[in-house]
């Protein structure tokens, strides 16, 4: 018995570290996104095609993150947007992060953008810390232990009328070259609700359903690094969180318990 309850105190305590580092690091990535903002040398280059950009500051704010692991961390392993993927040393960690999520209203001057960074231990997120600089939002949470919005408790929107809710969803990268780009799900589901967003910044839209600004949002052909913090904040801020199809990479739908089943019989 002692030795259980000393190995569920390590626990907490590396879980408890963790989530310190994250914070601190997604805060220093996020002061160097906002030296770069509205700035005039993004370098901006086009990835897929001229709808999926990367910046100079998406790499800057990446270098800061991955030192920090490398440095503390030397046997996790990384998944991050622009560099790719390195294993784990026998550790069981690895780091999924998104250096600058929303890049595109980044480089339009637009303030919703965010450093998103996720913590997995043996394929189960246990540390979730999302930091939008302009706004000063600050959300955060760990597996069992609730999720935060600067320090206070949040949760879901108790709503649960799809006809008085607001939602949010975003378009593939690949939209001009496929019919399945999302704009069947907004005709279904548009004269549903009281409003629907285009926010730009897939883990601000996860964090804004944890916190009851938005009661649900639904996206397809995501990546892990745009939802492995969020899915974190939603679950442990009481909300649902599903992906609905396995064909279009990471496609996903969060809400509010009062209208997830609503909203979600409506999503394809």
């Amino acid at each position: 018995m002692r030795n259980l309850i000393k190995h569920k105190m390590d626990k907490a305590m590396i879980k408890e570290e963790l989530l310190n580092n994250t914070i601190q690091w997604a805060r220093e990535a996020g002061n160097v996104l906002l030296g770069y903002f509205r700035g005039e040398n993004l370098e901006i280059e086009a990835k897929f095609n001229d709808s999926d950009i990367v910046t100079v500051a998406d790499k800057a704010s990446e270098r800061v993150i991955i030192s920090h692991i490398k440095e503390t961390y030397p046997d996790h392993g990384i998944l991050s947007e622009e560099s790719g993927e390195s294993p784990d040393n026998g550790a069981g960690y690895r780091w999924i992060i998104d250096p600058l999520d929303g890049t595109t209203n980044f480089s339009s001057g637009l303030p919703s953008f965010a450093v998103s960074i996720g913590v997995e231990y043996n394929g189960e997120m246990v540390v979730g810390v999302v930091y939008a600089p302009y706004l000063d939002e600050l959300f955060c949470a760990t597996k069992g232990g609730g999720a935060f919005l600067n320090g206070r408790t949040i949760s879901p929107n108790q709503n649960n009328q799809l006809s008085k809710a607001v939602v949010a969803t975003g378009f593939p990268v690949d939209k001009d070259r496929t019919a399945d780009n999302n704009l069947d799900n907004v005709g279904r589901v548009l004269p549903k609700v009281r409003g629907m967003r285009r926010l730009g910044a897939a883990a601000i839209d996860l964090c804004y359903v944890a916190a009851g600004f938005l009661d649900g949002y639904w996206e397809l052909n995501l990546h892990a690094w745009d939802v492995a913090a969020g899915e974190l904040i939603v679950t442990e801020a009481g909300g649902r969180y599903e992906q609905f199809r396995q064909d279009r990479n990471v496609s996903v739908v969060a809400a509010s318990q009062g209208v997830f089943d609503a909203l979600r019989q409506l999503i394809k």
